[in-house]
């Protein structure tokens, strides 16, 4: 059901954001500190309420007969309150009980087993939970992932609501075209902006003219990605022995999100991998062993082409914190030289404190009869695709680039891993004309996608029929809140866009979705070339996507 926004709301609108703004970190640490309270008393509270609950049933029918036989009579104003409020509590308990019981994250057991019994996949987390890497031994199964609610998109063109229009295409022309021509966006832009429920082209310009993206080029990676290894895939780095040798081959699976940080954070640990794969060793009386690594489920060069960057480490499919030197998850950051030799030192040194005495690593081979030790798995696919767009994580985007080329039988390198990706969209039917992908985070200025392309990616990406590609929206940033837009929109559209950023010297652009006035989801993407001020820019796209937000368009 669509609500209007009232006059005054929006008036006020903007000085509520920046409240919002100001208080959200105390809200969030405030939340962090009773959420456990809650949670133990809630779960003391749920029997005594149910107790109560039958026990104020038989009160409330004998309130009912007595207030059926005092209508008329001299019943007591306090008498008919008395009967009302142990009847309204009785009807409250009934439904908290009906309604829960409720798990620590706030989410019904109700919803996740309907969510489980109608083959949902996904959700919150997806089946991490904090302080778990999915870590297992050689015969242990990865943790499932957590169920998702329906999509919330059903409600733009669904049953059961009133949905408005889409904008009016000349009257979107009216409102963007200025704003576009704004000298900060370069001398080069193509925008377009597509009705999310329909995939109607509301407005274009320049839309099927290739730009370089920049680092929107992660969502046609994330869109390739789960089409070819679906949501639930995982990336499994596991140790193993060689027979008839005391030699231990750590083999790389290409996780660049494997970490070796004592809190894991739900991501696979390294320090997990050693514990048991020392238990094993012992199991076999090993207590020395010979260490090496292997890192050939990749091929070609390791370094992208824009050399040595703290944007990016070199690509190889072993690495542990994505190869930083400081305690950093994100962002610009030092790299290790030789990013499989320092993971597998480190491995080396765990499996040490685990009483396993080992050589120096070198790099190998694991030969197929070699016996797996212990391996632990990322989470799911869709966790990390969130991840890297949220990020702009650009280690991410190029290991699911190789991986989406080893899923469809293509050699893992740059070349590999670009032709995997066009084919992927090609199969989905994208308009792919002018398409180059050379990489997959879009730090490759050879890189060439449409506004076109982008808006269709991110349609696909909402449709009802391609629920395995929902984590490319739900990963986006949310502007004012997450990822890169969190310091952006202070004062305009802060939750109700979301996008992904791209920026280059010399480029800017900007691809996401926009709820407008009337409720209607909206598709869009803004390249532009030739900027010479990023940040005024950031401010222009930034700007012109608000205005989807404000304008009714009719």
């Amino acid at each position: 059901m669509f609500v209007p926004e009232l006059r005054p709301w929006r008036a006020a609108r903007p000085h509520v954001v920046r409240v919002a703004g100001a208080v959200r970190p105390r809200l969030a640490r405030a939340a962090d500190t009773v959420r456990p309270h809650l949670t133990r008393a809630a779960g003391a509270a749920r029997p005594r309420v149910t107790r109560l609950a039958r026990a104020l049933s038989s009160q409330v029918t004998r309130v009912g007969q007595v207030s059926q036989s005092w209508r008329g009579s001299r019943a007591k104003n306090w008498q008919y309150t008395a009967g009302a409020a142990t009847a309204g509590l009785a009807l409250a308990a009934g439904v908290v009980t009906a309604a829960g019981p409720w798990d620590s994250s706030g989410q019904r057991t109700a919803e996740r087993d309907w969510a489980v019994a109608h083959d949902r996949t996904g959700g919150a987390d997806h089946g991490r939970t904090s302080g778990t890497s999915g870590s297992s031994g050689a015969v242990a199964e990865a943790p499932r992932p957590a169920p998702s609610a329906a999509s919330v998109l059903a409600g733009l063109g669904g049953a059961g609501g009133t949905v408005k229009p889409a904008p009016n295409g000349a009257a979107l022309a009216r409102v963007l075209d200025p704003l576009l021509k704004d000298p900060a966006l370069g001398s080069r832009r193509t925008a377009a902006v597509v009705d999310a429920a329909t995939g109607k082209l509301l407005y274009g310009t320049g839309a099927d003219v290739p730009l370089i993206p920049a680092s929107t080029t992660k969502i046609a990676t994330a869109v390739a990605a789960l089409t070819a290894m679906g949501p639930d895939h995982r990336l499994t780095t596991r140790a193993a022995l060689e027979p008839d040798t005391k030699e231990v081959v750590l083999v790389g699976g290409g996780d660049p999100t494997l970490t070796a940080r004592k809190e894991a954070g739900g991501w696979a640990s390294l320090r997990a991998l050693a514990a048991g794969t020392a238990a094993a060793l012992k199991k076999h009386g090993l207590r020395e062993v010979t260490l090496s690594y292997d890192t050939t489920l990749y091929a070609g060069p390791e370094m992208h082409p824009i050399g040595v960057n703290g944007n990016l480490a070199k690509i190889t499919a072993l690495m542990a914190d994505e190869a930083r030197t400081d305690d950093s998850t994100s962002g610009p950051a030092p790299r290790v030289p030789d990013p499989a030799a320092d993971a597998a030192r480190k491995f080396g040194q765990f499996l040490k404190e685990h009483g396993i005495s080992t050589t120096p690593p070198g790099p190998s081979k694991a030969t197929g009869r070699a016996e797996t030790l212990a391996k632990v798995s990322s989470p799911p696919l869709s966790s990390l695709v969130e991840r890297m767009l949220t990020n702009s994580d650009n280690d991410i985007a190029e290991h699911l680039a190789r991986q989406t080329a080893i899923a469809t039988g293509k050699r893992a390198d740059f070349t590999g891993a670009g032709s995997a990706i066009h084919a992927q969209l090609a199969k989905l039917g994208l308009p792919l004309k002018g398409a180059r992908f050379k990489d997959g985070s879009g730090l490759d200025r050879a890189d060439r996608l449409t506004a076109d392309l982008l808006t269709a990616l991110l349609t696909k990406s909402a449709a009802p029929s391609h629920p395995a590609l929902r984590a490319v929206l739900t990963g986006l940033p949310v502007a004012g809140f997450t990822g890169t837009l969190t310091s952006r929109y202070a004062d305009g559209a802060a939750g109700v866009v979301r996008a992904k950023t791209g920026t280059l010297t010399g480029v800017n652009t900007l691809a996401g979705t926009a709820v407008d006035q009337n409720g209607r989801l909206l598709a869009f993407t803004f390249l532009t070339s030739n900027t010479r001020n990023p940040g005024a820019a950031q401010s222009a796209l930034d700007k012109t996507a608000t205005t989807l937000t404000t304008c009714t368009c009719r």
